[in-house]
């Protein structure tokens, strides 16, 4: 089986509602998506989509997948899509780093991949769990009465996991915890994440006045560094997601002791077959995850969910799911939804869902 044609569409994906990081400091309210297209001699056909959470969030944005992709396509174009470590070696050597311009290519393999074997991607990893993962809703507000507004809304929704967003005041982000913490249900996930938003000092302050309150952040600081120089002078869990991007990464968290959680974003790390390694080093190591779309449709979101299926249930906290933030669908229903604050496995073969073409348009390239 050979690569023979590589077509990349762009979509914009409105947010249903503004959404804020780190305190106000950020604002989204579209996502620019790249689906790839990877057509092969067997008649097989893959999807990819790679969606960064805007321009501004992280170093990546949805021009630079497209140019990586542009890169990338001749030094892919022949392989077999099945052998991922071959195509994986291909993109590496043809553009080092710009991980996040991967990881849709490596997803599209993946889908190529499990429709040749007759088996979902998750069982072609080696193992896919049927127990449904909770979603994990994106709470991105401001103030303390929108914060509850955004957690009342998913409740009615059916999620029993949270990631609220906090960061940049020192006592508004006190007032928060506290305020999520004396309406929290029992058996809700909540996750709080800085999002990078708070100084060494800030994290400090934060982390010892909710001390008695043995609440989770992620990202309290902007680099492992940072995370480093306090993880002696407090008590809180700590989950890692920004600053995990490569394998190296996850090496120094684990060996260091910097966070008891990865927060696996698979476009970020560079896609499935990236990721997979260091979900092996965190289970390894005795630390439990989180995984993620960085943002996107139900393609990202199955994506996620496939590698969250390889994790044990004991230590796969919840995933992250867009579809729900968005006011457009691109797969007319299909795929993995919501049931119950859950997503389920899909049984078909590779991915289990791909994009109506029509609602997609005309590729904005191909290449063969």
């Amino acid at each position: 089986m050979k690569i023979t044609r590589i077509s990349v569409h762009q979509v914009d994906l409105p947010l249903e509602h503004p959404y804020w990081l780190s305190g106000g400091r950020l604002k989204f309210e579209m996502l620019d998506a790249t689906l790839v297209k990877i057509e092969t001699d067997a008649g097989i056909t893959g999807w990819g989509e790679g969606t960064p959470w805007g321009h501004t969030y992280v170093p990546a944005h949805g021009p630079g997948i497209r140019a990586g992709v542009e890169t990338m396509a001749p030094f892919i174009m022949g392989l077999d899509p099945r052998k991922v470590l071959d195509v994986e070696r291909a993109m590496d050597l043809a553009l080092p780093g710009h991980l996040y311009a991967k990881s849709p290519i490596d997803m599209a393999c993946w889908d190529i991949a499990g429709q040749a074997a007759g088996m979902p991607i998750a069982d072609l990893m080696g193992g896919g769990s049927r127990t449904p993962r909770p979603i994990a809703s994106s709470v991105g507000a401001k103030t303390v009465e929108e914060t509850r507004a955004v957690i009342d809304r998913y409740r009615q929704r059916g999620y029993i996991a949270h990631s609220v967003k906090i960061g940049g005041d020192v006592e508004c982000d006190i007032a928060r915890v506290r305020d999520v913490e004396d309406i929290r249900r029992e058996g809700e996930i909540v996750l709080y994440d800085v999002n990078r938003g708070w100084t060494r000092q800030q994290a400090l302050r934060v982390m010892s006045a909710t001390e008695d309150l043995n609440v989770m952040f992620e990202q309290p600081c902007e680099t492992l560094d940072d995370i480093a120089a306090i993880s002696g002078k407090h008590s809180a869990p700590v989950s890692v997601d920004e600053a995990l991007v490569t394998l190296q990464d996850a090496a120094r968290i684990a060996h260091d002791g910097l966070a008891e959680v990865f927060g696996i974003k698979l476009n970020r790390v560079g896609g499935l077959t990236k990721a997979a390694r260091m979900r092996d080093v965190a289970l390894a190591h005795g630390i439990d995850m989180f995984v993620m779309a960085t943002g996107g449709s139900v393609l990202a979101d199955t994506e996620a969910l496939h590698l969250a299926a390889t994790i044990p249930d004991a230590n796969c906290h919840a995933v992250w799911a867009c579809q729900d933030m968005l006011t457009v669908d691109i797969a007319g229903g299909r795929g993995p939804r919501n049931k119950d604050g859950h997503l389920q496995l899909p049984e078909t073969p590779g991915l289990g869902v791909h994009p109506d073409e029509n609602a997609l348009g005309d590729p904005v390239a191909t290449y063969t």
